[in-house]
């Protein structure tokens, strides 16, 4: 309980604030802050102790319905720390930024990423939905400006004309998407958290993130699926 929890100090504070303005923040850089929060307000460091720093902060967060959640990046596999709001789903968290037709793109852009193989969808894709939305219809040229400020707000990441999930979006939603795509939403078989970019057993449908196959066929002669011991035929990163 929080009546039990360290005592949070100014160095607790000044961490959050940092990764409020941030919204996430990747692992060396939240070690390199929680560093820096501490010597600045004189509390005792431990570099090893980055976990314990941020539970003492969502101890003192919980009754405000916020947490700081761990994620990792599914490109590279590298971990980050991501500001998450427990008190109304994402999608409704997100209806106070966008409007209707917006969130209504941004929903169909979702469905056609989790739906992909491999956890992108290609603007072309993307832009023909644009004139389908119900709520009400838009220009290819409005749609490419939303898709940028799905960017610039970190629910999309894009390479080369190819959209997924950012890695801020999958920490704060993946509640949302497991429990909204029950049939269609893989969680790694791994790590266990949920894989949107991920390569798949073609034998038994198992999924694994990139980063996870790299590291699980690293120590392995002929790469087998985890699950059902068949060849793996996908390329390994």
């Amino acid at each position: 309980s929080a009546a039990m929890a360290a005592p949070v100090t100014d160095a607790h504070r000044r961490f959050l604030q940092v990764l409020m303005s941030h919204g996430i923040m990747e692992g060396s850089e939240a070690r390199k802050l929680h560093r820096r929060c501490c010597e600045i307000h004189k509390v005792y460091y431990a570099h090893d102790k980055l976990d314990d720093f941020i539970s003492t902060i969502n101890s003192h967060l919980q009754p405000l319905f916020m947490q700081i959640r761990k994620g990792m990046s599914e490109g590279d596999g590298r971990a980050h720390y991501a500001l998450v709001n427990l008190a109304e789903t994402e999608i409704t968290k997100m209806a106070s930024d966008y409007t209707e037709n917006e969130l209504e793109l941004f929903r169909k852009t979702m469905d056609l990423i989790i739906l992909s193989e491999n956890g992108f969808a290609s603007s072309t894709d993307i832009l023909n939905l644009a004139d389908q939305l119900k709520t009400k219809k838009m220009k290819k040229k409005e749609a490419e400006q939303v898709l940028k400020v799905f960017v610039e707000d970190k629910w999309l990441s894009e390479k080369n004309g190819e959209y997924t999930l950012h890695t801020r979006c999958i920490i704060e939603m993946e509640q949302y998407i497991l429990s909204n795509y029950q049939d269609v939403a893989r969680k790694c078989n791994i790590c266990h958290s949920l894989a949107i970019q991920s390569q798949v057993c073609e034998s038994c449908g198992t999924g694994m993130h990139l980063p996870c196959v790299r590291k699980y066929f690293r120590a392995q002669t002929e790469p087998r699926c985890p699950q059902c011991n068949d060849f793996w035929s996908a390329d390994i990163p």
